[in-house]
């Protein structure tokens, strides 16, 4: 079972580690979930068979480059977009960050961007960077999304050089209204670019093709690290992040990571295949949301009213200790969480995307993340309730000073 990790786990020491005998049930797919055999084969094979720089005039070179281009092929194929838009990153992270640097490039001195106030910290913390106080923030509601009335009005009363709301967001797992949103830009003439690298490989990619950019990765559901992809505006010749070759047809400097991406693109095949299993998914995730609310008194699930992806859970926990605690003491007993972006873990403020949505510091500081894949089963999610209920009766008595 993939959600069982062990080769992560090394034998108990004085430091305290876990036995190698342990099992971490795991609930952090949204952070990085582990190499799925399918990417491991398909990264050994390609690193043996396509040794040469794709860039190199011989033969192996145009071996390596022709691999390249038929994950091209067959990634566009998914989105149903021109191959020729398709830029190999090391990440979403950088396709992120080159996409603010094109557009501060490009655009008038005085342009504004807007993006939603619930965006990754690589969009959020790009935009301020290239644009300070030109950010235009995007309120979001109680439940999460966006408001899209306020971003028709925006468009109606300035045009800003760019609009960037995510698929679907990390933290709470609620689905955005994207393809809405980017038929009102169209009609407003502005582009629109989408994150979404939470939903690729859980949900249909194939309409994606209707924003103008898109970034995404496959670490998310069982690829490699450190490969991701940028889909270019047709009409739009990128500015590079990165300089010093040709490569990308000068959208981005740097040889390719052969291997990876074919590793990348047929993780997001494998995925792909299984969309129809993911009704099923959704059902073991909505059972296992109606048991923790009834079975441990206190417990709020964030977003719960709008459409969310279906292997996210964020849960609002009882007023009785602080969620450090309780990710803590879930580890002990054997099951993986987390307080919310992976980008963000070693901060000590409440998460943004929270606050955005109304909830109080205090609130939001009190908000777990539970996130499966693919191979969670029916017994994961019911040991991580168990799990639940347990630290629910060991942490009561705890006071929040004690945090």
């Amino acid at each position: 079972m993939a959600s069982l990790i062990a080769n992560n786990l090394v034998s108990e020491n004085a430091c305290g580690i876990l036995p190698c005998a342990s099992y971490m049930t795991y609930f952090d797919h949204n952070a990085t979930a582990p190499l799925h055999p399918a990417a491991r084969q398909a990264w050994l094979e390609a690193a043996e068979k396509f040794i040469a720089n794709p860039s190199s005039p011989h033969r192996l070179g145009s071996r390596a480059d022709a691999a390249l281009e038929d994950a091209r092929c067959r990634l566009a194929g998914m989105m149903g977009c021109p191959a020729h838009n398709l830029v190999w990153t090391s990440g979403a992270t950088e396709a992120n960050n080159q996409v603010l640097h094109h557009f501060a490039r490009t655009l008038p001195p005085e342009a504004t961007v807007c993006l939603s106030a619930i965006e990754h910290p690589s969009v959020t913390e790009t935009a301020e960077h290239y644009f300070g106080t030109r950010v235009r923030l995007i309120p979001v509601g109680h439940d999460g999304v966006v408001e899209l009335n306020w971003l028709a009005e925006e468009l109606a009363q300035r045009r800003p050089g760019l609009v960037a709301v995510m698929a679907a967001n990390n933290v709470t797992g609620v689905i955005q209204p994207w393809e809405q949103i980017a038929q009102i830009c169209r009609r407003s003439e502005v582009p629109y670019f989408c994150d979404a690298v939470q939903w690729f490989g859980k949900e249909s990619a194939s309409s994606l093709s209707a924003c103008d950019i898109v970034s995404g990765c496959a670490h998310k559901v069982g690829g490699p690290r450190g490969v991701g992809f940028l889909k270019c505006a047709t009409q739009s010749d990128f500015k590079p992040l990165l300089f010093g070759g040709p490569q990308e047809e000068g959208r981005r400097a740097g040889t390719e990571n052969v291997a990876s991406v074919l590793a990348l693109v047929a993780m997001l095949e494998t995925r792909h295949s299984l969309l129809g299993e993911k009704e099923a998914r959704r059902q073991m995730r909505d059972r296992f949301i109606e048991r923790l609310v009834s079975e441990v008194p206190g417990v709020e699930i964030v977003g719960a009213r709008q459409r969310m992806l279906w292997n996210t859970v964020a849960a609002l926990l009882p007023e009785m200790d602080c969620r450090q605690r309780w990710v803590v003491k879930l580890d002990k007993m054997g099951v993986a969480v987390s307080t919310g972006s992976a980008c963000s873990s070693g901060k000590e403020e409440p998460s943004p995307v929270l606050l955005a949505m109304g909830y109080a510091p205090g609130q939001a500081g009190r908000v777990l993340r539970f996130s499966s894949g693919w191979e969670t089963s029916e017994k994961d999610w019911d040991k991580l309730l168990d799990a639940i209920k347990e630290a629910a009766k060991e942490l009561r008595p705890l006071a929040p000073a004690n945090c």
